[in-house]
């Protein structure tokens, strides 16, 4: 195959564009792996990675996508070979290195994660990133405490968007009975319950910054989307709780005191999914193969190359829910 295609993101007259191209291999960063692409799936970084300061491409042109499934064509490195199917997500691919939204990547051997057995291609990017950061999430809040045996009260804000609506799911199958979904509008109510939330409270509730301290409502948090949002839920962590945080949809700053710190000994935990060591990467994979699969009834729409700009657009409008993953 002389070309394939990808989308690319271009600087043009002060302005960033990206459109559908045919591309060749040389196109592509350097790595010891090259993967033909099955799937991709599109996450909030990948709505920012096309805008104008975006703060996630940085040189252009550019292939976005951070994440991917795919089988090896070729392998430098004796780990793979050609025809194992693999996944990759984060490091610097669809940043600075050409990502998931095309027929064919390169990368790192130290990227990749081999396919589990209990999971197809695109099942694998049904979790995608998002997947991923809801397993580390919840991995994070069970390894402080969090456990069905106990019956806790959690709240997961972002509840139909990507990380959420995963989140959801895999919380409601591993046996919590007491799932609050924080929504924004009417129409996510449904949604939410669908996805195993048994108490649905609505984002403009929670008013503004509260006080230092408020009653105590929930014992564990799994934020998506900071800023005032988690601002106001820290006060009503109950005592000993936790808050996982794994994104800014809601803005970048946190409002606070060190009264729920030092009061109540609750724990804020930073998820980052990016830069996490390979050799921690499989177990979470493992997970979602095995007794966090939730793939099958996971909210799901399938798009075509083509159809990125849609899903982008409702993505950046707060018209989005669960997970796009893109065909190649």
């Amino acid at each position: 195959m002389d070309s394939f295609k990808a989308i690319v993101v271009k600087e043009k007259d002060e302005q960033i564009i990206y459109e559908l191209e045919q591309i060749t291999f040389d196109n592509l960063s350097e790595g010891d792996v090259l993967i033909q692409v099955a799937y991709s799936s599109i996450n909030y970084k990948d709505m920012l990675a096309v805008q104008k300061n975006g703060g996630v491409i940085r040189n252009y042109p550019m292939i976005p996508g951070i994440d991917l499934s795919g089988t090896v064509v070729q392998s430098k490195n004796t780990q793979f070979e050609p025809g194992q199917q693999v996944i990759v997500t984060g490091f610097a691919m669809g940043m600075n290195h050409t990502g998931g939204f095309a027929e064919y990547a390169r990368v790192p051997a130290e990227w990749i994660v081999p396919l589990p057995d209990q999971l197809d291609l695109k099942d694998a990017m049904i979790f995608g990133t998002a997947g991923y950061t809801a397993g580390l999430s919840i991995m994070a809040l069970e390894q402080n405490g969090m456990n069905v045996k106990n019956n806790p009260s959690i709240l997961v804000t972002g509840s139909t968007g990507g990380v959420g609506s995963i989140a959801l799911q895999i919380l409601s199958k591993i046996g919590y009975k007491n799932i609050t979904a924080l929504v924004r509008k009417e129409h996510q109510v449904e949604v939410a319950k669908s996805l195993g939330a048994t108490e649905v409270i609505f984002a403009s509730g929670l008013g503004g910054i509260q006080k230092p301290l408020n009653k105590q409502k929930y014992d564990y948090v799994l934020d998506t989307v900071g800023g005032e949002v988690a601002s106001a839920l820290i006060p009503q962590i109950s005592y000993g709780g936790s808050m996982s945080m794994c994104g800014n949809a809601g803005g970048i700053h946190l409002t606070t005191t060190v009264l729920p710190f030092i009061l109540r000994g609750i724990n804020l935990l930073g998820i980052d999914s990016v830069n996490v060591p390979i050799e921690n990467r499989e177990n979470v994979w493992v997970k979602m193969s095995k007794e966090w699969n939730v793939s099958k009834d996971a909210l799901t729409n399938a798009i075509s190359l083509k159809d990125v700009p849609k899903t982008i657009d409702a993505i950046k409008n707060g018209q989005h829910l669960g997970r796009t993953i893109i065909k190649l």
